[in-house]
């Protein structure tokens, strides 16, 4: 059975929440997983930082390397990007995972909340991809894996928070270019988008504990996630896939065990009907 035993998994974002969770499932199998994040001092209002999620990490499993990352600084980017090639002999996938939200109309949403979002999800997608093109190219079977919903241009997605929406999608229109620009080279560029909202930090921002009892645990995106990076990058790739559709692909049906709350009936996650 094929594994991610000795890859390598540069994953922005990674001391908490999704991020965490998709470095913990390619642990599992033996990978070697790069932590990167702004977190390194504990804070108790957000758990979680990038040396906790390192030692997690080599429990679970894997190896590990932390590195301390701001993706709105290229020259950061850059510099762990080369950092992480050098401790692991190069880099096989890239998950850009690393995200900004702030739900509001145009009226409310200042500029440096827009500012954040944009530097965070669709330019920091673009420039940790354009850093880890490199090393990419010379891996077996290479991997961009952007947390980013599917486009879909209608104006329900965009009226209640514009800024947001421009920003999610700057992600997934990554991979919509480059997917195509990079198939020469063998490199897959592949979306994952949850179907219900997930137990995270972020999901305070969006109903706090009463919404989170009605959402799945983020291993159900982590485990999509290994399925999708083990599949063959020259085929695999400009797809936008949602969570439970990776899994049922794979003959997972029983999607119970990744309930917050068994029983409870779940919430959609934005950009998808329910």
């Amino acid at each position: 059975m094929a594994t991610l035993k000795g890859k390598t998994l540069f994953i922005t974002g990674s001391s908490r929440g999704i991020g965490k969770a998709i470095g913990l499932a390619a642990a599992r199998d033996g990978a070697n997983v790069v932590i990167t994040g702004k977190s390194e001092v504990a804070n108790p209002k957000l758990p979680g930082t990038i040396r906790s999620a390192a030692d997690e990490i080599e429990a679970a499993g894997g190896r590990a390397l932390a590195l301390k990352l701001d993706v709105r600084d290229d020259a950061e980017i850059e510099r762990a990007v080369a950092a992480a090639a050098e401790r692991f002999g190069g880099i096989d996938v890239l998950v850009n995972n690393a995200s900004a939200i702030f739900l509001a109309g145009t009226a409310d949403t200042p500029a440096k909340r827009y500012d954040l979002m944009h530097q965070v999800n669709a330019r920091g997608t673009f420039l940790a991809s354009r850093a880890c093109l490199p090393y990419l190219a010379k891996a077996a079977n290479p991997h961009i894996l952007n947390l980013s919903p599917p486009l879909d241009m209608r104006a329900k997605w965009f009226a209640p928070h514009v800024a947001y929406t421009m920003a999610k999608y700057g992600m997934s229109m990554c991979v919509l270019g480059m997917a195509e620009e990079l198939a020469g080279q063998g490199i897959a560029v592949n979306a994952l988008w949850p179907r219900t909202v997930i137990d995270t930090a972020a999901l305070n921002l969006l109903g706090g504990e009463a919404l989170a009892r009605c959402a799945r645990k983020p291993d159900i995106v982590a485990d999509a996630a290994r399925f999708i990076l083990l599949r063959d990058a020259r085929t695999c790739t400009g797809n936008f896939f949602i969570d439970d559709e990776v899994l049922r692909a794979e003959g997972v049906t029983d999607l119970s065990r990744y309930a917050s709350v068994p029983s409870n009936e779940l919430a959609p996650d934005l950009f998808l009907d329910p």
